[in-house]
């Protein structure tokens, strides 16, 4: 029975999303603001210099960036840390409307933030599903000098994507839970988590054709875990991007965005190093 759980664990949201194991609350002070629609979305912003935005994934906050060697190394380097709690999640106003998640809602609302921020040019870090926020982000926005897309394979530009269509319908109570979302289900049951706003995510889920990409001109870093294949080939999504670099470092979809190698690869690479 343990192996079993630990099975259905290891499931856990490899679709686009960063899976729930150690989870905690965003220890930083929020701030909010309103977004286009209205919908407040909070986000924290700590200290000074460059401008770094950090992007969660799926069933997640941006409390999960927390305590992460990526977010002290970044700190002590000298960059400014914004992390926002994506529309429908953490502190974010949470609407259970579908038309919330429709057109892009997410990719606006990291626009507006900019825009409310001030920002002239910054930097930006996704994680799994957070990853696929920022490369449609990337299509859209200028102010954006470098991009990290990590925990990502190639899989996302398939609008039909098999892994993307059973979430979405078993999270959306189309479809009976399966042995491939189960797990994620009940696991979404456990922590109080909205069902229905997890379905209309995926249902919504932003999409990226392998064009698209190659229409991206911004400097771009894919890393991965050496054992993390979860969503698709990095190596195919990193040839896609004109301006790109692939770095593997040791882990799992689960652990390798809280990991010192993470860190060092993503802040040397921001920093131009």
């Amino acid at each position: 029975m343990k192996h079993v759980h630990k099975a259905l664990l290891i499931l856990i949201f490899s679709l686009g999303g960063m899976q729930l194991l150690g989870a905690q609350e965003n220890a930083s002070p929020y701030n909010w603001f309103n977004s286009f629609d209205a919908t407040r979305i909070a986000y924290s912003d700590e200290g000074t210099g460059p401008a770094v935005l950090l992007i969660h994934g799926f069933i997640m906050n941006g409390g999960h960036w927390e305590q992460t060697a990526l977010k002290k190394s970044l700190l002590e380097q000298g960059f400014r840390v914004i992390i926002p709690d994506l529309r429908g999640n953490g502190k974010s106003d949470r609407p259970e409307a579908e038309e919330a998640y429709k057109d892009d809602a997410e990719i606006k609302d990291l626009v507006a933030l900019a825009d409310h921020l001030g920002l002239d040019t910054f930097m930006a870090v996704g994680y799994s599903r957070g990853s696929i926020v920022l490369a449609k982000l990337l299509t859209r926005e200028t102010r954006i000098s470098k991009a990290v897309l990590g925990g990502m394979g190639a899989d996302f530009t398939n609008p039909d994507w098999d892994r993307r269509v059973a979430f979405a319908d078993a999270f959306s109570g189309r479809r009976e839970p399966d042995d491939l979302t189960r797990g994620a289900i009940d696991y979404a049951k456990s922590i109080g988590a909205n069902l229905k706003i997890l379905g209309h995510l995926q249902d919504h889920q932003p999409v990226t054709t392998l064009t698209a990409l190659k229409g991206i001109h911004t400097e771009t870093l894919v890393i991965c875990g050496d054992r993390d294949r979860d969503n698709g080939s990095p190596e195919e999504l990193q040839r896609a991007l004109p301006i790109s670099q692939l770095i593997l470092v040791p882990g799992d979809h689960n652990n390798t965005y809280k990991q010192e190698d993470f860190a060092v690869a993503v802040t040397g690479f921001l920093s131009g190093r």
